[in-house]
């Protein structure tokens, strides 16, 4: 009987062990209280806590977590109300402040933006506060570190997710947007035309140029052909007076080397100056031997006459 129950009670003891042993995971906390009170913080590893007197008060994720906040009314400074939904990064730091803190941090944390952003949207304009999402998303993010330092939560970055302005507005923008959109279409049309007139003129411009490059080449071609032609011309003329003067200082060599007689040599004086009295010459003047041998030249035509 006693065996039992020391069997019981060892196996409830062992029971109680296992239950108390306790594996906290990577990128967890667990704030553990003593009867009642704050006592440590375990952070990753095995840890087991004394029974029926500690706890685990809360369970402490250290991860960066995401909170996306319904959107808020604001109104700017020119009296415009805008709805606007953010979205806060954070991460907790400090998992005893967090857990002490503040109660509902997340709620806080809502709460605090909502406040923060009203504010600094009802010192900008309209059109400032379109234009400006980094700068307030800076100073949301700035204000919220500060705050929530005590809770043991750090503020990574804010971003302002969608800002609606009154539907009015919205319809007013949508035009503006597209006379925007048409002018910037009519000035790239007009520099598109222009781009294209320039081409063509250029194009218009380099085929005239080229045209005249393709005149002026084929014009001192031609003047080549022409002083080429002219050269060979006058070259050939030169060959045919030398040969014929090389023609005639032969025939005269070869004269001179027969020895011819008077007889001959009158003949050929007077065949001269026969082609000299068919020419278009008014004048003529005989030498006086001529006339001689003109006189000759009759007497022998009547000798021959008579026989």
């Amino acid at each position: 009987m006693e065996f039992i129950i020391l069997t019981v009670l060892a196996l409830i003891i062992i029971v109680v062990v296992i239950l108390n042993i306790k594996i906290v995971p990577q990128s967890k906390a667990y704030v553990i209280e003593r009867l009642g009170t704050y006592s440590t913080t375990w952070q990753t590893g095995l840890h087991v806590k004394i029974p029926f007197i500690e706890r685990v008060a809360k369970q402490v994720s250290l991860k960066e977590q995401i909170v996306d906040f319904p959107p808020q009314p604001v109104i700017t400074k020119d009296n415009v109300t805008m709805q606007i939904d953010t979205v806060v990064f954070f991460q907790i730091t400090d998992p005893k402040l967090f857990s002490y803190g503040v109660e509902r941090p997340l709620s806080a944390i809502e709460n605090l933006t909502a406040t923060t952003l009203r504010n600094i949207i009802g010192e900008m304009e309209l059109d400032h506060t379109l234009t400006s999402r980094d700068v307030i998303n800076a100073k949301i993010r700035g204000i919220l570190d500060e705050a929530t330092d005590p809770w043991g939560i750090k503020v990574n970055r804010v971003e302002l997710k969608n800002i609606l302005p009154p539907k009015e507005i919205q319809d007013a923008m949508e035009k503006q947007m597209k006379a925007e959109r048409q002018r910037r279409e009519a000035i790239l049309t007009a520099e598109g035309e222009k781009a294209s007139k320039i081409l063509v003129a250029e194009g218009q411009k380099e085929s005239k140029i080229l045209a005249a490059e393709a005149e002026k080449q084929s014009a001192i071609l031609a003047a080549e052909a022409i002083k080429e032609a002219k050269i060979r011309e006058a070259e050939g003329e030169a060959e045919a007076i030398l040969k014929v003067e090389q023609a005639r200082a032969q025939a005269i060599g070869l004269i001179n080397e027969a020895a011819p007689g008077q007889g001959y040599l009158t003949i050929k004086s007077l065949e001269a100056f026969e082609a000299a009295a068919d020419g278009q010459a008014t004048k003529l003047i005989i030498p006086s031997d001529l006339q001689g041998v003109a006189g000759l030249a009759a007497s022998a035509k009547e000798i021959l006459s008579d026989k």
